[in-house]
């Protein structure tokens, strides 16, 4: 309870925790910033690691000139595409494995699942790759998912880098723009969670809009 309590603080207060990072580790931070995005899409296992609120953040600090911006984005760019990267072949690698132990003379998960998730991602991977960068917990699950449906890996490196360009930059650049604004300084809790509803529109619009197919 303790950690999710840390975790939770972390998150809404990350203006005032990166400011004492950059105080404490200097030039270091820049490694910090960089283990955080990549474990947060390199590892399926940590998926609540402030990603959108982090580059926000980083990018209100480059404004004020404690961050290099350019260093800022170039090494933030290579940790995402880096983590989607590693997390896709743990998927492809591991991920087919386990989901293919048995217990007793059954599998543990039928083999048209597999199937249908390969086929969803040939179908609808590309657009799900891209979109999955700004949906928290979701971008952490997407690409360990496509190296399970087999994805064709070219296919999903071409839209790794291009979904992971689109979020560093354009959340990163959002901060250095709109981060050191009085009313955004004052009620950062706010703009975070603003920017988690923002994320996690597009999946609330895809389910109404595919509930509403089904029904008619």
């Amino acid at each position: 309870m303790e950690f999710i309590k840390e975790i939770l603080d972390f998150f809404l207060h990350l203006d005032k925790h990166l400011q004492a990072m950059i105080l404490d580790y200097g030039m270091f931070v820049y490694a910090i910033l960089f283990l955080i995005v990549f474990v947060e899409t390199g590892l399926v296992v940590m998926p609540f690691l402030p990603g959108d609120s982090l580059l926000f953040a980083a990018g209100s600090f480059a404004a004020l000139g404690s961050l290099n911006l350019t260093y800022l984005i170039l090494l933030l760019f290579v940790a995402a595409v880096l983590g989607d990267t590693v997390n896709y072949y743990i998927g492809k690698n591991l991920g087919l494995k386990v989901l293919k132990w048995k217990i007793g003379n059954r599998q543990l998960v039928k083999q048209e699942y597999i199937d249908k998730t390969h086929e969803f991602y040939e179908k609808h991977g590309p657009k799900a790759i891209i979109i999955a960068r700004f949906v928290p917990i979701v971008r952490t699950f997407a690409p360990f998912v496509a190296g399970i449906g087999e994805m064709e890996y070219r296919k999903f490196a071409i839209y790794n880098v291009a979904g992971g360009a689109i979020w560093v930059v354009g959340l990163t650049l959002l901060g250095y723009w709109f981060g050191n604004m009085e009313i955004v300084r004052k009620n950062f809790e706010i703009v975070i969670f603003g920017i988690i509803g923002i994320s996690v529109l597009p999946i609330i619009i895809g389910y109404f809009t595919e509930s509403k197919k089904a029904k008619s």
